[in-house]
């Protein structure tokens, strides 16, 4: 009964996962899918745009080029056309030897029992009763026999040519297999379709290509999925744009004006409520035929006075053809009205902003591709037979919707999207028709605006880690945003609260204060040029909540460094903040520090460990580094003598660092507390008077005044002067020196 009951419940089909192969960087990548919005988030040159474009080739019939099979795999290619040259070489019978070199695409689609009927076609057995359903699509040689016989005919035929001339080096085309397929590689290859087998869905590897499981159909999804796509509006021409499918950007008047030929035409299949539309037409024809004849009559009696068209021949007229779709061909078919009582304030759509501009066509382009889907007026009529059955599952693929989007009307479209798509009584009175929109973004505005447990994280594998060259894996969110504990509900929160810059970040930088979250962008700025070139995500949080974030950062695997205070405490009681000092029997208070990365508490071990034992090297899944850097003794030449000054916090460590600058600063505002440090150097009488003096000035310092001492310092003083702190050196050194170890 409760069988029953959960397939009556679960009635429309919808994709589980994709498992891309040798497909550009995707050299095995598998990509589950959320119920309605995917998100596709990650650094640049990640493999996110890879990705969409599988889809659209494998699914939307884009066209694919050579340059999609993954670089790495050439060699193999080339070796099976060195042994296809030999004279004794066997003409080759199967594909099999090509599985692991070709793009291929696994879908895993969910089906229940009452959606049978749509995939009667690609059932793996009789006995297969609804589940998991997964059919490979892998771009194949269509025929191999041919294939082999015209690249030895070329090859055989450029080499007798070079071996006519004596003491020619240079070598004809086709050099090689590979050269040979780049200038034929839709003429030789296409998709082919295999079912796989439910049982080996949850296998870490993904099955081997099951040949006998051929389909004998083209397109065996087709009337299953129906696909639409929106490219990311670049402004650069697409290098795979060679056939002219891809969508170029139009204007808006352009878009209604194809939705009105599809949809609206009263002249395709009219039905009666069109019939008067038609007569107004006819009669705006006939009164423009009348005042046209008027008009040139004067002409045409001058043209017959030259004795044209004389007695045989056939007397000129004048007639036109009025269509109604011809009245949206114009620049000024879309107008914005910029005043509510005066109709006459118009301007045509070109003249509106970019980003409204953008933001309108594409929620028209999605208004488009639902109302395409469920047949919606006209279309209704222009499908015929098979084709006018409505597809049970609509998949939409929106690429870089930010482009040309000011940050609102980036949260304006994630929000609305699927709403849109979504918006027709005939879906949401039919359960069992399903839409699944998945986008790639590199806005932390428009993640922020998604469930994070619908994101999926393309992770860069650096060259060496899977393959002679670097690829991408994917990294599902959902189990790190999904079980509801209080450190995912905080996580959550703070992240949606603040940024999520983190998500295409080369690395992360946890700071715990305002005052390094202010400075910490011009250290790097001014002092780490390699760093800066980098994309580095800052994030402010407190010692107590930082290794909240630890689940998140294993997941992503991103090189992270935290930098954290001492916050110096007496070892008994209730831990009482005390100020630094050696041989007190002290201990450190940040949990970051004693609990999380160092679990180190004492004071005096903590200043010896060395700078190469901060560093954590994770390996599993991915290898990646953690890296803790926390207070160490500065030196002060005080009155000329070398003292060591022991930070408990960053403000007063950068105190210590550039004792020089704070001694001779100069600031009206008397109650800053960086007027207070310089007053408290000036004022005091010996160096103990003066380290106690700046730790309690600074430790009773709110979190606003920290804050403002930042402020006052960034007013006060150049930051490129600042002498960045030891340990907070350290530590942006060794990140710098992460990111570029070539260097």
């Amino acid at each position: 009964t409760k069988i029953i009951i959960g397939e009556l419940r679960r009635l429309s089909m919808r994709i589980l996962a994709i498992n891309i192969q040798n497909f550009r960087k995707l050299l095995q990548c598998h990509i589950d899918f959320s119920k309605k919005i995917t998100l596709f988030v990650g650094a640049n040159n990640s493999g996110k745009t890879s990705a969409m474009d599988a889809l659209g080739k494998f699914l939307a019939d884009r066209r694919f080029t050579f340059n999609d099979i993954t670089i790495s795999k050439r060699s193999d290619i080339n070796q099976i056309g060195d042994r296809w040259i030999q004279e004794e070489c066997e003409e080759p019978v199967d594909l099999a030897e090509w599985e692991s070199f070709v793009p291929k695409m696994d879908m895993w689609l969910d089906i229940s029992r009452n959606e049978i009927h749509y995939v009667s076609g690609i059932i793996p057995t009789l006995k297969w009763r609804g589940g998991e359903l997964g059919v490979r699509l892998a771009f194949l040689p269509k025929d191999i026999s041919k294939l082999f016989l015209e690249y030895r005919e070329a090859n055989f035929a450029a080499r007798k040519t070079q071996k006519a001339k004596e003491k020619v080096e240079i070598r004809l085309y086709p050099k090689n297999l590979c050269e040979f397929l780049e200038k034929n590689f839709n003429t030789y290859f296409s998709i082919k379709t295999f079912i796989l087998d439910p049982a080996k869905a949850e296998a870490d590897e993904p099955q081997s290509t099951p040949f006998e499981m051929e389909c004998f159909t083209d397109n065996p999804l087709k009337g299953i999925i129906k696909v639409d796509m929106i490219d990311a509006q670049r402004g650069f021409a697409d290098p795979d744009n060679a056939d002219g499918t891809e969508r170029t950007k139009k204007q808006l008047s352009e878009q209604m004006r194809s939705y009105y030929d599809k949809h609206l035409d009263p002249e395709k299949s009219p039905s009666p409520e069109d019939l008067d539309i038609l007569q107004a037409t006819e009669e705006a024809r006939k009164a423009f035929d009348r005042n046209l004849a008027i008009k040139f009559e004067p002409a045409i009696h001058e043209l017959e006075g030259l004795g044209y068209p004389g007695i045989a021949d056939p007397k000129l007229t004048i007639a036109t053809k009025m269509s109604t779709s011809e009245t949206l061909k114009h620049d000024a078919a879309v107008q914005y009205a910029l005043s509510k009582s005066d109709d006459s304030l118009k301007l045509s759509e070109k003249y509106n902003g970019l980003g409204y501009q953008n933001l309108i066509s594409m929620v028209f382009d999605l208004m488009r591709f639902r109302d395409d889907w469920m047949r919606e007026g006209k279309a209704k009529q222009a499908k015929q037979g098979s084709d006018w059955a409505i597809e049970p599952l609509h998949l939409v693929l929106v690429e870089e919707p930010e482009a040309h989007l000011h940050v609102q009307v980036q949260q304006v479209f994630i929000r609305k999207a699927y709403d849109v798509l979504t918006n027709h009584k005939f879906i949401k009175e039919n359960e069992n028709f399903a839409t699944q929109l998945v986008i790639s973004t590199h806005s932390s505005h428009v993640a922020r605006e998604t469930n994070f447990a619908d994101l999926r994280y393309f992770k860069r594998l650096s060259e060496g880690s899977e393959s002679t060259i670097a690829t991408s894996k994917v990294i599902n969110l959902s189990d790190v945003f999904g079980k509801e504990d209080e450190t995912d509900k905080f996580v959550t929160r703070y992240l949606q609260s603040t940024h999520c810059d983190l998500f295409f970040a080369d690395a992360v930088i946890l700071v715990e204060g305002s005052a390094e979250n202010m400075l910490l962008p011009h250290f790097i700025r001014n002092k780490y040029p390699k760093l800066y070139q980098r994309y580095i995500s800052i994030l402010s949080i407190n010692g107590r909540h930082s290794h909240r974030l630890n689940p998140l950062i294993e997941k992503l695997c991103i090189p992270t460094l935290v930098i954290a205070d001492m916050d110096s405490a007496e070892k008994e009681g209730h831990h009482k903040a005390a100020c630094p000092e050696r041989g007190k029997g002290l201990i450190s208070g940040n949990y970051t520090i004693a609990q999380w990365l160092v679990k180190e508490k004492d004071l005096d071990r903590l200043l010896a460990i060395p700078s190469a034992k901060k560093e954590i090297i994770k390996e599993t899944p991915y290898k990646y580094s953690i890296r803790v850097a926390y207070q160490t003794p500065v030196t002060i030449d005080y009155d000329g003598t070398v003292k060591e000054a022991i930070a408990s916090t960053f403000e007063d460590c950068l105190v210590y660092t550039n004792y020089q600058l704070f001694k001779e600063i100069s600031t009206d505002d008397t109650g800053s507390l960086v007027k207070r440090v310089s007053d408290e150097i000036d004022s005091a009488n010996s160096f103990e008077d003066f380290h106690k003096g700046v730790y309690e000035i600074l430790r009773n310092g709110k979190s606003d005044q920290k804050a403002e001492f930042a402020l006052d310092l960034i007013y006060a003083v150049d930051p490129s002067e600042l002498s960045v702190p030891a340990y907070i050196d350290e530590g942006l050194g060794w990140l710098q020196d992460y990111l570029t170890p070539e260097e």
